[in-house]
């Protein structure tokens, strides 16, 4: 069920590829963490990705998503945007994930997931705003999946995506489908 106004256009949503973080398998909302060789692999293969139009590119501040995303596109520009950044996981940051807390709990020092929630919904709505001739295509992180998700498709977060997968969120009429490209 549809809880918020839904962007203007279809967007794709990308997680950034494995991470150091990721491998470990340790919290790293807002820590800078780098792409292991297997999410520079991952990140290499998303460049034969066949786009069912134009697209425009945005990512994360974040250095993983913007290697995922120089990887992905060579050779074409990108723009950061701050909106795209991963939650910050406050006094969990750095633990290991069998700590995290329940994503609807407000982490000691860090984002609460209402916060993010709006924080996506306004990123989101603005680059496809901004993108009227061209999918945009966002790269970012779990989080930001896990929102648009409860933003305009099931209303729940589900599963962790894969990395380096791009999720399609395709407007259908009044609701958003998403699918896997």
């Amino acid at each position: 069920m549809t809880t918020a106004a839904l962007p203007s256009r279809s967007f794709c949503l990308i997680r950034h590829g494995e991470t150091t973080a990721n491998a470990d398998e340790i919290i790293a909302g807002v820590t800078d963490v780098p792409l292991t060789q297997v999410g520079c692999d991952q990140a290499r293969a998303l460049s034969s990705t066949l786009w069912p139009e134009p697209i425009a590119i945005y990512a994360s501040p974040m250095s993983r998503a913007q290697h995922t995303a120089r990887l992905a596109f060579p050779g074409r520009r990108f723009e950061l945007y701050d909106g795209l950044r991963e939650r910050d996981w406050g006094v969990f940051e750095g633990q290991p994930l069998a700590k995290q807390p329940v994503r609807e709990d407000t982490p000691d020092r860090g984002e609460s997931w209402p916060d993010m929630l709006m924080r996506v919904r306004g990123t989101i709505i603005d680059i496809c705003s901004a993108s009227p001739a061209a999918l945009p295509v966002l790269v970012c992180h779990s989080g930001i999946i896990r929102a648009a998700r409860v933003l305009w498709t099931s209303g729940v977060s589900g599963q962790r995506p894969d990395n380096a997968t791009p999720y399609l969120f395709e407007r259908s009429g009044n609701k958003m489908v998403e699918k896997t490209l």
